[in-house]
């Protein structure tokens, strides 16, 4: 087995139980439509975490290339904690106390934005430990979307505007696909 399919396996698992949170998520408001108050910016941010992590998982494969340390190890299995946190935020075990996912979802901003900007602090790290030629195949629009997320992050933990958080789960979304249609054409 090569050196990179061996440590992947851990980071992959994790991941995997991202998604699994998710897809479970979903699965109860399916199974169960009348049982909690919906919030659509949730939903959003559902749809923006799965497609996260699928991302992850692709972009990750990049470093199959490298020499691996111990530290390069625990530093891949900890963005991937980040994503699973980040997704096992969205859907609690319980409503209980909540009015629905809208209340649950503000009450939880800080956690989930603060966690949002230790992912992307993190992928800045990731990108550069691909390779500098790797992170500036990227071009400018990279480190520009970075700066932008880390400020509508840290504006999303200090205010509850519901048209604001509305806008930044949209945008981000919106950013996702078109990234996967401009930079996913090959692993290699």
């Amino acid at each position: 087995m090569e050196i990179f399919n061996y440590v992947m396996v851990l980071a992959s698992i994790i991941i995997g139980l991202a998604i699994t949170h998710l897809l479970q998520g979903v699965t109860r408001l399916v199974q169960h439509p009348g049982k909690s108050k919906l919030y659509w910016v949730h939903l959003v941010w559902v749809a923006a975490a799965f497609l996260g992590a699928i991302f992850w998982w692709w972009w990750e494969f990049r470093l199959s290339t490298q020499a691996w340390t111990f530290q390069l190890y625990v530093f891949v299995l900890f963005y991937a904690v980040i994503i699973y946190l980040r997704a096992a935020l969205l859907f609690p075990d319980s409503l209980e106390g909540y009015e629905g996912y809208e209340d649950y979802y503000y009450s939880r901003r800080g956690w989930f934005f603060g966690l949002a900007i230790a992912q992307t602090s993190i992928d800045v790290v990731d990108t550069l430990l691909k390779g500098w030629a790797h992170f500036t195949s990227l071009g400018w629009p990279y480190p520009a979307a970075i700066a932008i997320m880390l400020l509508l992050f840290v504006i999303a933990i200090l205010t509850d505007n519901r048209r604001y958080h509305g806008s930044v789960a949209i945008a981000f979304f919106l950013h996702q696909i078109v990234l996967a249609f401009s930079q996913f054409q090959s692993v290699g």
